[in-house]
């Protein structure tokens, strides 16, 4: 369902969207090519988590650079606290509209 939302809002807003149905999907398509300007997570995925995608992609050298922005129904500061620490560049806790993922997008500088 969130897949679909953020699908829509980001259409909305301009983006072309690619999905991915987990993290290891996510890591799967940037491994065949897939060259994406920013990338929205959730915490909690089947098969890979939010986080662990987070800790793949920043252990990458070629990915060090990509923005990545957590998305998620987690929303205790520790969470928080942990998904920037271990390379998140944004965090959006659930409910969220349209405006608050554009104004997150701007902050990433799109």
């Amino acid at each position: 369902v969130l897949r679909r939302i953020l699908n829509e809002m980001l259409k909305q807003l301009g983006f072309e969207v690619t999905e991915a149905v987990h993290g290891q999907d996510a890591l799967d398509k940037l491994a065949a090519g897939l060259a994406p300007d920013v990338v929205l997570v959730d915490w909690n995925m089947p098969v890979m988590n939010g986080l662990e995608f987070v800790r793949a992609i920043r252990a990458q050298e070629s990915y060090r650079e990509l923005p990545l922005m957590m998305v998620t129904s987690e929303t205790e500061v520790e969470q928080m606290s942990l998904a920037l620490a271990v390379g998140a560049n944004e965090y959006v806790m659930k409910p969220f509209g349209k405006e608050v993922i554009a104004d997150k997008l701007q902050m990433l500088g799109f």
